[in-house]
C-alpha cells in the first residue's frame, strides 16, 4: 500500500495532546495515531451505514407483526430456563 504525505495544521493543544499519546506509548509516531483516528472513523462509518441499511430493509419488508413479550419469555424460560437458571423449577 502506497503512503501519501500529507501537511496538517493543529492548535497549540491538538498537537500537545498527540505528542503525549506518543509520549504514553499508546502510538509509536505522530502518524499512526493520525491514521488510527481516520481507521476508527472509516469503521464508525461503515458501522453506521451497515445499521442504516437494516433500518431501510426493515421498514420496507411490510407491516410489523404484533409481538406477547410475556409469552416470549415464557417460551424461552420453558426451552433454555434449566440452562439459564439451574434452580428454575417450570
Amino acid at each position: 500500500m502506497g503512503t501519501v504525505r500529507k501537511s496538517i495544521t493543529l492548535t497549540d493543544t491538538q498537537d500537545a495532546w498527540i505528542k503525549a499519546q506518543v509520549e504514553a506509548g499508546h502510538y509509536t509516531s505522530e502518524s499512526e495515531y493520525i491514521r488510527d483516528l481516520i481507521r476508527r472513523e472509516q469503521e464508525c462509518g461503515a458501522e453506521t451505514e451497515a445499521i442504516r441499511a437494516a433500518l431501510i430493509e426493515g421498514e420496507a419488508s411490510g407491516e410489523a407483526m404484533s409481538f406477547d413479550v410475556a409469552a416470549f419469555k415464557q417460551r424461552m424460560l420453558a426451552d433454555l430456563g434449566c440452562r439459564l437458571f439451574p434452580d428454575h423449577k417450570g
